[in-house]
């Protein structure tokens, strides 16, 4: 078994199928697992660009939350951020949110820490068999964005293509910016409505929990698509709608943009997963809500009808 991606989804449909006894191989073209729950670290400390926070509403996640908490690697974080808008600022509760300490990252390390992983390894092409870059597999995941997956796939494999076909993403920067110090007023994150250049910004130091001057930005889809080819080029003006929007007087010390080309799906798959006869299954947050919880369910639930199936045909 082949597994294509080290995101969540990637590695909880890799947890199943290990747990069953079924060999399997997670290969990854970056050279760090976590996908789009990534961090990166300035001067030592980490910062999340990508999903800003996970919610827990599964039962069965809860659980993995729960040993996340207990590694020391996750908190409860908020229940309730602040909006921005045409009409002011106003306080929005919400389900809790949680963040880890040293980044979103190191939860997806914890859970492939057992996990074969092969990083650094770009995959070319998935064809009939199926086969990974030529060589035979009982069954092959593409745990990643559609598009990309669609990159991979031989037209041969007509169902997982037109099953990757379907979904719709949009992109968005993400801006770390390290102030001199903590200017702003009290709050943990912000939605930004009917914003030209912000759609999320959160507070970095007290979502990490150690106060430092960081905030983090996530763009809007539109700004975004304007910056994809030079991402760095758009680090002033996030710099400024972030100033002008808590008034900050005084510049950034850093500011790093990460792009992300497939941010957040924008159409919803049935079910939780893809799996079709040619052995070919495709998972991610695509099915359901674009939530950290909806990609580790759909690795899961994928992990498993993958282990029925093998070893219904006796493998």
């Amino acid at each position: 078994m082949v597994v294509v991606g080290a995101g969540i989804a990637g590695v909880a449909c890799a947890t199943e199928l290990a747990a069953a006894g079924i060999p399997v191989e997670i290969r990854e073209r970056a050279r760090v697992v976590g996908g789009r729950m990534a961090s990166k670290r300035f001067d030592g400390r980490p910062a999340d660009l990508g999903a800003a926070y996970f919610t827990v509403s599964d039962p069965d996640f809860a659980v993995v939350a729960q040993r996340w908490q207990a590694a020391g690697l996750a908190r409860e974080w908020t229940d309730t951020f602040v909006a921005y808008g045409p009409d002011g600022r106003r306080e929005v509760p919400g389900p809790t949110r949680w963040a880890a300490p040293r980044g979103l990252r190191s939860l997806v390390e914890h859970l492939a820490r057992d996990l074969p992983v092969v990083l650094d390894r770009l995959v070319l092409g998935v064809a009939p068999g199926p086969a990974v870059d030529g060589r035979s597999c009982e069954a092959v995941v593409l745990a990643m964005p559609g598009p990309q997956a669609a990159l991979l796939l031989d037209p041969a494999l007509a169902d997982a293509t037109r099953a990757v076909a379907g979904q719709r993403w949009s992109p968005a920067l993400t801006g770390v910016l390290r102030f001199p110090a903590r200017r702003w007023a009290d709050f943990r994150g912000a939605f930004v409505n009917d914003h030209p250049v912000l759609s999320l910004v959160c507070d970095d130091g007290d979502r990490r929990g150690d106060g430092a001057p960081v905030l983090v930005a996530h763009t809007t889809a539109e700004f975004a698509a304007g910056h994809l080819l030079q991402p760095s080029a758009a680090g002033p003006a996030v710099e400024q709608a972030v100033r002008d929007l808590l008034g900050l007087p005084e510049p950034a010390a850093l500011t790093h943009v990460h792009r992300w080309t497939y941010a957040k799906p924008t159409t919803g798959d049935e079910g939780t997963y893809h799996l079709d006869a040619d052995g070919v299954g495709i998972a991610g947050d695509a099915f359901g809500k674009p939530r950290v919880q909806s990609a580790w369910r759909s690795g899961r639930d994928l992990g498993r009808a993958l282990v029925h199936r093998l070893l219904a045909d006796g493998r």
